[in-house]
């Protein structure tokens, strides 16, 4: 047992940073300038410059992204393909747009649907019309098919929207997360490998879709109209220049932070590999976020035996991703009734995901590692 516990979450971020969030806090107090100010701007800028896109749209939050990228799409009464492996927000953005969900599968390599699921849920889906496709990348790990589907959607005139929520960072092929399709939303949450307390951010190539979505983010208003001019049905989505300046700080030390994800990722998968143990790979990928490490539950074994017995060595497991599919959660009950989804409801329930946090001592990784072995064969 180790003597400290090992956490699945960590708040990464130094005394020095902290002192200057303070300094930075009682600037913009003192200003009255609490939204859509300077430090917006400067986060939205450096965001957009990472990720590799023209534009960057800082929201409240990624779900608030999701609903202005289905907007912008105009997804508003057709059928939207989403996986059923995802965060309630991924499917309550379509439905509160006035969208329709049909749902995916999901491979067990991935954790995300394939090219022939998506190829198969287009032929056979005529009502309402398909229009496009949100896209989950899983715990970070952009699905080495990823780029065929987006072909094959161009193909048939079908969007792509990324659904970056675990994806900072992450990259294929030379392009990030955010950048590889028609539009994408990043959530700020807390456990998220970078925060804002709370917020998103909505990267975008197009520049009437930037305009417009600003107006959305900021009910309807449009360009730097803050009187009584609504032209959009927006919302007020809007982040804060405090969450701003929080952003730009994590932003800043993003790639250290995915170092040492990447880091335990390769100590705690080493003795995995070599046991002979399955878990989602991201060695396809030229970085990964590392938001979460997933881990197959071998039969005979349960997640909850394995959660519990590794608590008892002081190690403790975040959330899956994730552990009911959405097509089985109450709330969605109706959406896509009659179908099966046997891969989600097999593989959802039989994974785990074990702690890595850039916080994590190589010590620490190792010590995961080996418990992980020990627990699953």
């Amino acid at each position: 047992m180790t003597k400290q516990p090992i956490k699945p979450f960590y708040f990464d971020i130094t005394e020095e940073e902290i002192e200057f969030f303070a300094e930075q806090a009682k600037i913009i107090l003192k200003s009255g300038k609490l939204i859509l100010g300077e430090n917006t701007l400067e986060f939205e800028k450096a965001f957009a410059e990472y990720i590799g896109t023209k534009y960057a749209i800082a929201v409240n939050s990624g779900s608030s992204g999701l609903e202005i990228l289905l907007r912008l799409k105009k997804a508003e009464n057709t059928t939207v393909l989403v996986p059923t492996n995802t965060n309630f927000a991924t499917i309550a953005a379509v439905l509160r747009i006035g969208g329709q969900v049909q749902y995916l599968d999901m491979d067990e390599r991935t954790f995300s649907p394939s090219l022939k699921m998506v190829q198969k849920a287009v032929s056979k889906v005529t009502t309402p019309k398909i229009s496009g496709i949100l896209w989950v990348h899983i715990g970070g790990v952009i699905s080495p098919e990823f780029p065929s589907i987006i072909e094959y959607c161009h193909q048939n005139g079908l969007f792509v929207l990324e659904d970056t929520a675990h994806a900072h960072g992450s990259q294929i092929n030379g392009i990030k997360a955010g950048n590889l399709g028609d539009g994408a939303a990043f959530s700020f949450f807390p456990t998220k490998v970078m925060t804002t307390f709370e917020g998103g951010m909505i990267t975008l190539n197009d520049e009437k879709e930037n305009y417009i979505a600003r107006s959305l983010r900021n009910q309807g208003k449009r360009g730097m109209d803050f009187g009584g001019l609504h032209t959009d049905f927006g919302n007020s989505t809007r982040m804060t220049e405090i969450n701003a300046v929080l952003g730009l700080i994590h932003l800043a030390r993003l790639p250290q932070m995915l170092a040492r994800r990447q880091k335990s990722y390769q100590l705690i998968t080493a003795p995995l590999r070599e046991a002979g143990l399955k878990f989602v790979s991201t060695d396809h990928m030229d970085n990964a976020s590392q938001y979460k490490l997933i881990v197959h539950v071998p039969d005979g074994k349960t997640a909850q035996n394995i959660k519990a017995a590794l608590a008892e060595e002081n190690i403790f497991l975040g959330g899956t991703v994730y552990e009911i599919p959405c097509h089985l959660q109450p709330v969605f009950q109706g959406i896509c009734s009659g179908q099966s989804f046997p891969n989600a409801e097999y593989w959802c329930p039989k994974h785990i995901c074990p702690p890595l946090t850039s916080g994590m001592t190589e010590k620490e990784a190792e010590i995961v590692g080996k418990a992980l072995v020990k627990q699953l064969i």
